[in-house]
């Protein structure tokens, strides 16, 4: 797509689309989410969703410089989703915990936009909102502002990470992910003690344990570890 954008004032279409819909950042954002979660990245173009919307392609230069423009709006719509509802209960911990379950969250319930757009930094109002909300919850708690930066990096970076991995497994084909599976429930149960005893001893556990995110143990552990580093005067 080109760099060209119709000035804000200019960009309301006037009439609706042949199937009756009027353009709108968010009706583009909400169709291209539809579009990826059904046909992968490959449906994210001018040309696919120009059709599903019944508008001409060009329509969407509208609204957005570029493809690239629109994945940090559909990026930004994830993070506004898992922000949506939240309120903070003035707990630091279970505020954090929170915060990163709904972002895994929000990310899991779109697994093809969110191998696309978790590692995006989109400077957008949703994103500006979750990163002042973090950023204050820390420091309210006490923590000094550099270690307030840090431990927001870590734990945004931390459940974006797992959202992506997960997204990942997710968008697998089931034909895949059922052999993935039974690498666990076969492959390593059956290594010989002798060779692998570790394995062997834990391999019912694995089996069990793998089929499962790993996200909400490590957050867990992210906690503990902030935990340890409040001020006393503030524990």
């Amino acid at each position: 797509m080109s760099e060209r954008v119709t000035p804000a004032p200019e960009r309301k279409r006037r009439r609706p689309t042949k199937q009756g819909t009027v353009l709108s950042e968010q009706v583009i954002v909400d169709t291209a989410l539809r579009l990826v979660g059904l046909h992968g990245a490959q449906a994210l173009t001018v040309r696919r969703l120009g059709a599903a919307l019944g508008a001409d392609p060009s329509a969407i230069y509208r609204y957005f410089r570029g493809i690239d423009d629109l994945l940090l709006a559909i990026a930004d719509e994830l993070i506004g989703r898992a922000q949506h509802g939240w309120r903070s209960t003035g707990d630091w911990r279970t505020d954090l915990r929170d915060i990163g379950q709904r972002i895994h969250a929000a990310y899991q319930a779109h697994p093809q936009a969110a191998m696309l757009a978790a590692h995006r930094t989109t400077g957008r109002d949703n994103e500006t909102r979750a990163v002042e909300a973090i950023l204050g919850l820390l420091r309210s708690a006490g923590f000094p502002d550099p270690e307030a930066v840090r431990i927001y990096h870590a734990v945004v970076d931390q459940s974006l990470a797992f959202a992506a991995l997960d997204a990942a497994a997710l968008a697998l084909p089931a034909a895949a992910q059922a052999a993935d599976l039974d690498v666990w429930q076969y492959r390593y149960a059956h290594l010989d003690p002798g060779t692998h005893p570790n394995i062997a001893a834990t391999a019912a556990l694995l089996a069990a344990d793998m089929q499962l995110s790993g996200y909400p143990f490590a957050l867990e552990l992210l906690l503990d570890a902030i935990a340890a580093r409040l001020p006393s005067d503030h524990r």
